[in-house]
C-alpha cells in the first residue's frame, strides 16, 4: 500500500519564516517620494504661495514689458511722443492751448488725451516716459549693487585698515542730504562737460543722473553686506577653506557671495522703486530729463502747471506711478519673506 506524501513549507522555530520568507515593506502605490529641495526651490515654493507677491510680480513684469516694447506699441498705435498733433490739427486745442474735447481730449484717436499746449499724444508720452525712468533706475540699481558688493565685502573680509578707510568714507557720504545733493549737483555735473551756452545732449543728462544717484546710493547696502561678511568669516566653512589654502578671492567668490544672495536680491528690489521716484523728482524740479525727451517726472511737472484746467493730464502718469511703486514695494516684501519666512512684515 502506497502512501502519498505532501510537500509542506518548513518553518523556523517560533513560527518565524526563514531568510527567504522575510518580506520587504513596499510603500503604498501612488505615495509621493520625499526628495530634497535646494534653498532656491524652497524660496520659490514659498513665493508662489504668496498671492500678493505673485500679483505684484505680474504688475512689475507688465511695466517692464511696456518699457521694452514701447516703440512697437507706439508703431501699432500709430502715433509717437514727439509729433505736435495739436499744432497740426487746430480742432484739438482751443485758443488757450487746452484740449477741446472733454476729459483732456480722450478719444478713440488719443486714448489718454492730448497734452495741453503742444498737443502731443499722452499715451505714447507715458509709454516712453516709463521707458526712460525705468532704464535710468535699472542702471543706477546695477551700479549701486556692484559698488556695494565690492566695498562691503572687502571691508568685512579684509578688515583692518581697509575696513577703517571704507567705513569712514561711508560715514562721510551718508552725512550728505541725498535729495539736496541731487538737486544742487546735477547742474554742476552737467556744466563740467558742456558749456552753459550750448544745449546739453540727452545722453549726458542720463549719464549725469546715473552718476549722481549712484554716488550717494551704495552706502546702505555696503554696510549691510559688511555686517553679514563679519558674521560669515568666523564660520567653520570659511576656516576650513583657509586651512585648505584657498585664496581670499576664491573664498569670497565660492563661499561668501553665495551666502549674500538673499540680502543683495531683497535690497535691490527695495531700492529700485526709490530710484524711480528720485529720478522723477529730479525731472519734476527741472534738473533731470528736459524737453523734448519723454519722462515720468517731466509729465508730473507739466501736470502741475495745467491741473487747474486739465486734471486728466496728471491722472494717467500719476496712477501709473502709484501702481508701479506699490507693486514693486510689495514684491520686495514678498521676496524678503520668501527667503526668510521667519521675518514678519
Amino acid at each position: 500500500m502506497t502512501s502519498s506524501t505532501s510537500t509542506t513549507d518548513t518553518e523556523a522555530p517560533g513560527g518565524l519564516g526563514g531568510p527567504d520568507d522575510v518580506t520587504k515593506e513596499v510603500p503604498p502605490k501612488g505615495a509621493a517620494e520625499l526628495t530634497g529641495r535646494s534653498p532656491g526651490q524652497l524660496m520659490w515654493r514659498r513665493f508662489k504661495r504668496d498671492r500678493t507677491g505673485v500679483v505684484s510680480a505680474y504688475v512689475v513684469i507688465f511695466f517692464f514689458a511696456v518699457a521694452i516694447l514701447a516703440p512697437l506699441i507706439a508703431k501699432v498705435y500709430g502715433k509717437d511722443p514727439y509729433t505736435l498733433y495739436g499744432q497740426d490739427d487746430p480742432s484739438l486745442l482751443n485758443e488757450f492751448g487746452y484740449p477741446v474735447a472733454p476729459n483732456g481730449g480722450v478719444s478713440g484717436d488719443f486714448w489718454f488725451g492730448v497734452e495741453p499746449g503742444l498737443g502731443r499724444d499722452v499715451f505714447t508720452q507715458l509709454l516712453y516716459g516709463i521707458r526712460t525712468s525705468l532704464g535710468i533706475s535699472i542702471a543706477v540699481t546695477i551700479a549701486v549693487t556692484l559698488t556695494a558688493i565690492l566695498l562691503g565685502v572687502a571691508a568685512g573680509y579684509l578688515g583692518g585698515r581697509t575696513d577703517y578707510f571704507i567705513g569712514r568714507v561711508t560715514d562721510l557720504l551718508m552725512a550728505f542730504p541725498s535729495q539736496l545733493f541731487f538737486v544742487a549737483f546735477m547742474p554742476i555735473v552737467v556744466a563740467i562737460a558742456v558749456d552753459p551756452a550750448d544745449e546739453t545732449p540727452t545722453w549726458l543728462r542720463v549719464t549725469a543722473l546715473i552718476a549722481v544717484q549712484w554716488f550717494l546710493g551704495w552706502m546702505g547696502l555696503a554696510r549691510l553686506l559688511r555686517g553679514q561678511v563679519l558674521t560669515l568669516r568666523e564660520r567653520e566653512f570659511i576656516e576650513a577653506a583657509r586651512v585648505t589654502g584657498a585664496s581670499p578671492w576664491r573664498i569670497i567668490r565660492r563661499e561668501l557671495l553665495p551666502n549674500l544672495v538673499t540680502p543683495i536680491l531683497v535690497q535691490a528690489t527695495l531700492m529700485l522703486p526709490g530710484f524711480v521716484t528720485a529720478e522723477a523728482g529730479l525731472s519734476f524740479l527741472g534738473v533731470g530729463i528736459v524737453e523734448p525727451t519723454p519722462d515720468w517726472g517731466r509729465m508730473f511737472a507739466k501736470g502741475g502747471e495745467v491741473y487747474q484746467n486739465d486734471l486728466t493730464y496728471m491722472f494717467f502718469p500719476g496712477i501709473a506711478m502709484v501702481i508701479f511703486i506699490v507693486a514693486f514695494n510689495l514684491l520686495g516684501d514678498s521676496v524678503r519673506d520668501a527667503f526668510d519666512p521667519k521675518t514678519a512684515r
